[in-house]
């Protein structure tokens, strides 16, 4: 018996239960036993921790207990004090390396034991036992712990700029969610959305970040152990910026700068032409407004599809180099410029390992991010950048973009191969991104699950048991224990017929000027290159076409997706309080998503891809359903993000409830919803 606040052992095996940690530890022995928190503990941090890392880590621990008990806990530092947990560090553990002890060790001696080899792996101790907190409440196993990543870099790359710009409160709460999973770097990517001195011309209305904010940020970052890392455009996907009046000049297409705004446009084109006297500059400028405002020495300075490069006036101007070369020179240059501020280069290596020039003139003090994306990704890639001897960082993705739902099965194979392919090839590093492209429809939590398997795979990616992963995922992420959380939102995320990316191109395929737009075109799947004589009703009927497929699965698939909602919503109802924080955002998807596979029918019909006759009864009430569906997904937008582009998406929501109470064949499906009667003219509505 321990009546001073000690720890009294718990001798009921029966009631034990296997612990979900998000990554899994390495080697993790469970003993006999459980151990009962005492009311009053106490957080001991020795003598060689730093006092504000063991502040931090205290805290975390402190919250978490608070949170998973009600108790109030105490720290202190040095060997005078007594606690029921003890944090320290240990010279014979390697970097990143903890030990974890669960254990009665008898009285005024601490019951947890956590030793780091570094002050990494006293944080990465502490996660872990924040988890085990989580779930076990004041009553722990025990257990004894010794664990490592097999990545020292672990990266979580986040879109800030294709139309979401989360709001400040998000993105800490996101950093919190980061550390527990022990990442250890964020990247926060930008083209426009940050309010960079002298272009105002191209973040107005974007609800830009601002640099009191990207300092305030790095600095929280800081305190949970994750590097915040710029990651900007600097010559490719400048769409924005090279429509201005300001900096149009600079692109290689000036002259395409007044075509209507499109979200396929904007992921395929607007490259600097990089032999203008002022690109340089501009690029560099870019650097230098960025690069101060976090303490890091890394920049991510982008380089990815550059679509245009050599294609338009970097061609006309004379200039007789190959677009390899200008890439290389260019990329070089960027590189040279923050090796002279004692800064390191990293950048998006697709160009490169695309053309084998590239690869060869690359610094070799620089980091190439190998992108692949593919959820059967192989290897050749990866093995094609080692052979080189460059500095490498394989990257996956979430898999959430362009979709109200996540494609969580993608995630986990893209995800759980390449980490094995770079650990096999001696990358120095893991990231996983998290992409919007057109106009970021996917709410941020639809990411938890890639998130998730990025942290396990990262941290041990020979422990590949998915369906593990998966329960861990449940317990822990979304506090189910039911197991039926996950299963459903994979469910949901695979009964996609018409998707936003559908939508999008559908829409865009008019260029606005009553004629097609090639390059919307061009992006249509499963269909040859595009006839330029081809009228815009033709190219959306074989984009229908070639989904005709999925559209005759509309019914089954809707069942699918009013089940998945069924099972998240009974799942969550059983949960902790995590599951219903996400309920709504993912209960909106599924919804939305019932609305636009409806959508795709109803075109599919008015275009006789799918047989039947047009209901214009049906159709007002699909519009009526699209705008009321809209306004809570805007309330579900405005939890975690700004305005930023909120109103792009709401414009082709709504164009569509237009199409749809106008009716349509025969007549044409004018681009802003207005319908043309066979035999008129455009201009007689002009």
């Amino acid at each position: 018996m321990s009546l001073d606040n000690g720890i009294d052992a718990v001798a009921d095996p029966s009631r034990e239960r296997p612990l979900a940690l998000i990554p899994r530890p390495l080697h993790l022995q469970r003993d006999r036993g459980q151990l009962l928190l005492p009311v009053a503990g106490g957080i001991v941090c020795g003598s060689a921790v730093d006092q504000e890392l063991g502040s931090v880590l205290s805290g975390q621990l402190a919250d978490t207990i608070q949170q998973a008990t009600g108790m109030v806990w105490d720290h202190s530092r040095g060997q005078a004090w007594n606690g029921a947990i003890s944090l320290d560090l240990d010279q014979k553990l390697g970097p990143q390396e903890y030990l974890l002890s669960i254990a009665d060790q008898g009285e005024r001696c601490p019951i947890v034991d956590i030793r780091g080899g570094d002050s990494q792996g006293l944080r990465w101790g502490v996660q872990t036992l924040r988890q085990i907190i989580m779930q076990c409440g004041p009553v722990l196993p025990a257990l004894h712990i010794q664990d490592r990543p097999a990545y020292p870099t672990r990266i979580y790359s986040l879109d800030v700029t294709r139309g979401r710009v989360p709001t400040m409160g998000w993105l800490r709460h996101w950093a919190d969610i980061l550390a527990l999973y022990k990442f250890n770097q964020l990247q926060l990517y930008i083209e426009h959305t940050m309010a960079f001195p002298g272009m105002s011309e191209a973040w107005r209305g974007t609800s830009p970040l601002e640099p009191g904010q990207i300092t305030d940020f790095d600095d929280y970052c800081a305190r949970l152990g994750i590097e915040l890392v710029p990651s900007i455009s600097t010559f490719g996907h400048h769409y924005t910026s090279l429509r201005t009046r300001g900096f149009r000049d600079l692109g290689e297409f000036p002259e395409q700068a007044d075509r209507p705004y499109s979200f396929i446009e904007r992921q395929e084109h607007h490259t600097i032409n990089v032999n203008h006297p002022q690109a340089l500059a501009f690029s560099t400028g870019l650097i230098d407004a960025y690069a101060p405002l976090m303490r890091t020495r890394n920049f991510n300075i982008g380089g990815d599809e550059t679509f245009d490069l050599g294609k338009g006036r970097s061609r006309q101007d004379g200039s007789s180099k190959d677009p390899a070369d200008m890439y290389a020179d260019y990329l070089i240059s960027l590189c040279d410029h923050l090796h002279a501020q004692g800064r390191h280069p990293m950048f998006w290596g697709d160009v490169a390992v695309s053309m084998p020039r590239v690869l060869d003139r690359l610094p070799k003090d620089c980091t190439l991010l190998n992108w692949l994306y593919e959820p059967q990704v192989k290897p050749d890639k990866v093995a094609l950048v080692a052979s080189t001897g460059a500095r490498q960082i394989v990257c996956s993705a979430v898999h959430d973009w362009n979709h109200l739902l996540p494609g969580i099965d993608n995630a986990w194979n893209n995800i759980s191969r390449l980490s094995r392919y770079g650990i096999q090839y001696g990358a120095v590093g893991a990231m996983v991104t998290d992409w919007g492209d057109y106009g970021h429809i996917n709410d941020p939590r639809m990411s938890l699950p890639g998130m998730a398997y990025a942290a396990q795979c990262f941290w041990n990616p020979d422990d590949d048991d998915r369906d593990r992963v998966d329960r861990d995922m449940g317990l822990l992420v979304y506090g189910d224990a039911t197991g039926d959380y996950l299963p459903a939102l994979i469910q949901a995320g695979s009964s996609v017929v018409f998707g936003w990316d559908d939508m999008v191109r559908y829409w865009e395929l008019d260029d606005r000027h009553g004629g097609l737009n090639q390059d919307v075109a061009s992006t249509v799947p499963g269909v040859p290159e595009p006839d330029p004589s081809a009228d815009v009703d033709e190219a959306r009927r074989n984009l229908l076409m070639a989904l005709r497929n999925r559209l005759e699965q509309v019914d089954q698939r809707d069942a699918l997706l009013v089940d998945a909602a069924a099972r998240m919503g009974r799942a969550a109802a059983e949960s902790q309080a995590d599951a219903r924080r996400t309920l709504q955002a993912q209960l909106v998807a599924v919804h939305g998503q019932r609305l636009f596979n409806a959508l795709g029918r109803s075109l599919a019909v008015c275009h006789g891809v799918l047989p039947g006759a047009q209901d214009a009864g049906a159709d007002r009430g699909l519009a009526d359903a699209l705008e009321i569906w809209f306004e809570s997904y805007a309330t579900v937008w405005r939890q975690v993000s700004r305005e930023s582009e909120l109103g792009r998406i709401a414009s082709v929501i709504w164009g569509f409830a237009d199409i749809l109470r106008k009716g349509r064949t025969p007549d044409r499906i004018g681009c802003d919803g207005h319908v043309e009667r066979s035999g008129e003219r455009k201009d007689d509505h002009q």
